[in-house]
């Protein structure tokens, strides 16, 4: 089976063909595998995106806090404070995007199976997310982007965030408790790979 997914980097597009086996999963559900390196450059480019809008804001802030018409006036004209901690916070935004980037354009991608645990760079799927064909991809950073690839919904997360700070270290098979909000989540790790 032969899939084609659209990327765009800087404008351009690129098309790659994707090769696709069917993975068996515990569940006794077929599911097409992800190519870890098409996601990871899924995931550069929405980064990429996201640092350019973020200098972008970053620049706009910066001359916004030094701009003339943001000369205090009165005691309580607080215009160019304000705009000094949005520039002060859309620079943080940036270095934080710089630091995710170079972290994912290093980041080793490993083949897990059962006899490995769970660590950076793991794809999983639950049990209960099976039939929705959905996966959680263990990144360094990008909590929270979502994309679809082969008909996989795939979900980002980090290891501190809930979910990945309950899922590394763990097995393929094993049960899982997680605390979201006031509710507890109880399944187990049917795929790793």
């Amino acid at each position: 089976m032969c899939f084609a997914v659209k990327i765009i980097i800087d404008n351009s597009l690129i098309i790659v063909e994707l090769s696709i086996k069917n993975n068996s999963l515990n569940s006794g559900m077929t599911s097409k595998k992800v190519d870890k390196k098409i996601l990871v450059a899924l995931i550069i480019t929405n980064l990429k995106q996201e640092l350019s809008q973020a200098i972008n804001a970053a620049n706009e802030a910066h001359a916004a806090a030094v701009d003339d018409q943001s000369v205090a006036e009165t005691q309580y004209d607080t215009l160019a404070i304000e705009a000094s901690y949005l520039a002060e916070g859309q620079s943080r935004r940036v270095q934080e995007l710089q630091e995710a980037l170079l972290n994912y354009q290093g980041l080793t991608l490993v083949e897990f199976d059962e006899n490995k645990p769970i660590a950076l760079s793991a794809l999983v799927q639950l049990y209960a997310d099976s039939k929705k064909q959905h996966w959680f991809f263990i990144g360094p950073a990008a909590g929270g982007f979502r994309c679809q690839l082969n008909d996989q919904h795939i979900t980002v997360i980090t290891p501190k965030s809930p979910m990945g700070l309950v899922l590394m270290g763990e097995y393929n098979g094993e049960n899982i408790d997680i605390m979201l909000g006031n509710g507890k989540l109880t399944d187990y790790i049917a795929s790793v790979y």
